[in-house]
């Protein structure tokens, strides 16, 4: 393929939905495609379809490298403190902030954020009491 290649922004912003889809999402996507039009993914290379270029399906879903952090409660009230001043430091945000996110839980903490590092925060609002899951 030619590097430099212009695309159109329909193609673009459906490109990037799929890319951002989390692994739950990509494998209903791609039981959908199968069941309701009849589309595969090719298991090899090459696209040897009945026309030229590759053959239409989704792209085989690479492993997630980045995650999104969310809270989804803390179990106890009296370890809310904690799991606040812990969203503080991930965060950034000021107190009030903080304790509103914490408060209208369950709600992303953190956006985006490389394996190691989402696993480490999920870890440690898990030791203060929230729950915690990885998208």
């Amino acid at each position: 393929m030619a590097e430099g290649k212009e695309f159109s922004a329909e193609i673009k912003e459906l490109g990037d939905k799929i890319v951002g889809l989390s692994l739950l999402k990509a494998k209903e996507l791609s039981d959908y495609l199968k069941e309701v039009h009849g589309i595969e993914a090719a298991a090899g290379g090459g696209g040897g379809g009945a026309g030229p270029g590759p053959t239409p399906g989704p792209a085989p879903v690479a492993a997630k490298t980045a995650f999104d952090v969310i809270l989804v409660k803390v179990a106890d009230q009296t370890k809310k403190i904690a799991v606040i001043k812990v969203v503080r430091e991930i965060t950034g945000l000021g107190l009030k902030e903080a304790k509103e996110l914490v408060d209208a839980a369950p709600k992303p903490i953190k956006a985006g954020v490389p394996t190691e590092d989402a696993e480490a925060m999920k870890a440690k609002l898990e030791k203060e009491g929230a729950t915690v899951e990885m998208k």
